[in-house]
């Protein structure tokens, strides 16, 4: 489904609504005024899963940027390796 425009006028008119569609269709809804964007609204779990999109994308573009800036990396053996170590004194420490 499309994300929905709606007046804005028509949220104080059909709150329910509006929240249904949110909701259901897992889709924005735009709110315009005077024929102008003015807000979207959403669901609570869809913004959640946008928040969590986000900072993944954000830790990816991050990683990307150190690697194109030449920052050293590891392998996948060190990373398991690590891990390992980290996970080891996570349970020394709890135990």
């Amino acid at each position: 489904m499309q994300p929905v425009i709606k007046p804005s006028s028509e949220l104080r008119k059909n709150y329910s609504n509006i929240a249904e569609i949110c909701r259901s269709h897992k889709v924005p809804v735009f709110l315009t005024r005077n024929g102008e964007g003015d807000m979207v609204l959403m669901d609570i779990e869809t913004y959640g899963h946008r928040e969590e999109d986000l900072a993944t994308a954000e830790r990816l573009m991050s990683a990307e940027m150190s690697r194109f800036m030449g920052t050293q990396g590891y392998s996948i053996s060190e990373f398991q390796e690590n891990m390992r170590q980290a996970i080891k004194q996570g349970a020394n420490k709890s135990g």
